[in-house]
């Protein structure tokens, strides 16, 4: 009778294969962080924006000032036309534009 066998050169060969797995997605996970860091820079941004473009709408450019800076970000433009308000803000690399209107 023949039993089913593997021959001993095939042991451990599913070792090497699960690290290069690993190995790839260490890699992988390596090159997403700076995109990862930067979405959350931008999403930032635009939140410190239009906080500040409804700050500058209800209270004028020194209350946006005031909420981008609390918001981590730098008040780089302000303006106003009639009744609408505009904002732009940076936060590291980040750059962001919001509008607000007076009511």
């Amino acid at each position: 009778m023949e039993t089913n066998r593997r021959p001993d050169h095939d042991a451990g060969q599913a070792v090497p294969l699960v690290l290069a797995v690993v190995a790839l997605a260490v890699v992988v996970l390596l090159a997403l962080a700076p995109l990862a860091e930067g979405t959350a820079q931008r999403a930032q941004a635009r939140a410190a924006a239009d906080a500040a473009a409804l700050a500058g709408a209800a209270e004028g450019e020194q209350a946006a000032r005031e909420v981008a800076a609390a918001n981590g970000a730098q008040l780089t433009d302000w303006w106003a036309a009639g009744t609408d308000v505009w904002v732009a803000v940076v936060l590291g690399d980040a750059h962001a534009v919001a509008k607000a209107r007076r009511s």
